[in-house]
């Protein structure tokens, strides 16, 4: 049942519901896993690295929610449950645990690229049926690419 009529193309909807759907995904995992490690970092370096993954966990957060309703305004229901985060996200598994800083770091290295490469395809894919989501995505990708670039300039 569709309470929202969407104003593209079957075909078109279709590409973009399901790249809005995985960015959903991936953004509500990475907040998770910024998280995680937030609440079990360790080391001299603690007290930068746990404010800097606030940011990060703040940030995926707020574009997890424009992602969904970007999704609700175009006729689809976003999907944001641990089911459906934990069978569909790119993001590898994080270690239980104490975290050592740098290995903390690491991993939010990993973790956001997987989350850019996906962005960029979906990027890629959403140009010609919703240059709107594109838009959207676009500016998602460049705040993940901050992200990205300072931790990977913690351990440089």
């Amino acid at each position: 049942m569709y309470v929202v009529k969407s104003p593209l193309a079957d075909a078109d909807l279709k590409t973009v519901s399901e790249a809005l759907q995985g960015a959903l995904v991936d953004l509500v995992d990475l907040s998770l896993v910024a998280k995680q490690i937030h609440w079990n970092i360790v080391g001299p370096r603690f007290r930068s690295i746990h404010l800097q993954l606030d940011e990060v966990v703040a940030s995926a957060r707020t574009h997890s929610d424009t992602v969904a309703e970007r999704a609700s305004a175009l006729g689809v229901p976003p999907d944001g449950r641990a089911a459906t985060v934990a069978s569909g996200s790119g993001i590898g598994t994080t270690a239980a645990g104490w975290v050592k800083d740098g290995d903390a770091v690491r991993a939010m290295v990993e973790a956001l690229g997987a989350v850019i490469t996906r962005m960029r395809e979906r990027v890629a894919a959403t140009g010609e049926p919703d240059p709107v989501t594109q838009d959207i995505l676009i500016g998602i990708t460049a705040d993940l690419e901050k992200h990205h670039w300072m931790f990977q300039a913690e351990n440089a």
